[in-house]
C-alpha cells in the first residue's frame, strides 16, 4: 500500500500537530456560547480528523455525522452532492462545525450549508483538513458568525490517507500521500 504513494504532503506528526492548533482555536471562539456546539462530520473522509478533533477540543460538544455523496470510486466531484444520511441531533438555535476532509471544488459545501441552516442551525462554520482552493468550482458560505478553519492548503494532488479514500481504499494510511497516477487511472 505505501509503494503506491508518489510522495508524503503531511506526515503523522504535523497532521497532530495543526490538529491540536486547530482544536485550540474552535475551543477559544466558542467558549462561552449560549448553546454547546454540535460537531458534524461529513462521513466517510472526515471521520479519522473529526476523532482527533474532538478528543482536543476543551468544550462540551455534540457530535453527529452527515453523509454527502459526490465521488462515487471516480476521482472528480459529480458536481451534484445528494445527503444519503442525516442527523439524529437536533441543531435548531445551535452553533454547528461542519467537519470536511478536504474542500476541493465546493459542491458538496453548497449543499450541506444551506441543509443545516434549514434545519435551523444559529451558525454554520467549516473546519476542512484540506483545502484546495485550485479546484473551486462554486462559492460556499458560512451562516451566521460562521468561521473558516483550514488545516493545510493542498496542492492539486489527489490526495488518500488519514480518512480520504480513492475506491474506499487507503482511508487508513497515517499520513496524507500522493497517489500514483497509474493506481487510479
Amino acid at each position: 500500500m505505501h509503494s503506491h504513494i508518489d510522495r508524503i504532503l503531511w506526515s503523522d506528526h504535523q497532521i497532530s500537530t495543526r490538529v491540536s492548533e486547530l482544536a485550540a482555536q474552535i475551543s477559544d471562539d466558542f467558549r462561552g456560547c449560549s448553546s454547546v456546539p454540535v460537531v458534524v462530520g461529513v462521513a466517510t473522509g472526515a471521520f479519522l480528523f473529526l476523532a482527533d478533533l474532538v478528543r482536543k477540543i476543551e468544550l462540551p460538544i455534540s457530535v453527529d455525522f452527515i453523509r454527502a455523496e459526490s465521488y462515487g470510486s471516480g476521482t472528480e466531484s459529480n458536481g451534484a452532492p445528494t445527503i444519503s444520511l442525516d442527523l439524529k441531533v437536533d441543531i435548531n438555535a445551535r452553533h454547528v462545525i461542519l467537519v470536511e476532509d478536504i474542500v476541493d471544488t465546493g459542491h458538496t459545501l453548497s449543499r450541506v450549508i444551506p441543509h443545516l441552516k434549514s434545519k435551523g442551525a444559529s451558525s454554520v462554520s467549516v473546519c476542512t483538513f484540506l483545502d484546495k482552493p485550485s479546484g473551486r468550482k462554486v462559492d460556499f458560505h458560512m451562516v451566521g458568525e460562521g468561521k473558516f478553519y483550514r488545516g493545510f492548503e493542498c496542492p492539486d494532488y489527489f490526495v488518500v490517507g488519514y480518512g480520504m479514500d480513492f475506491a474506499e481504499l487507503y482511508r487508513n494510511l497515517p499520513y496524507v500521500g500522493v497517489l500514483k497516477p497509474e493506481h487510479y487511472k
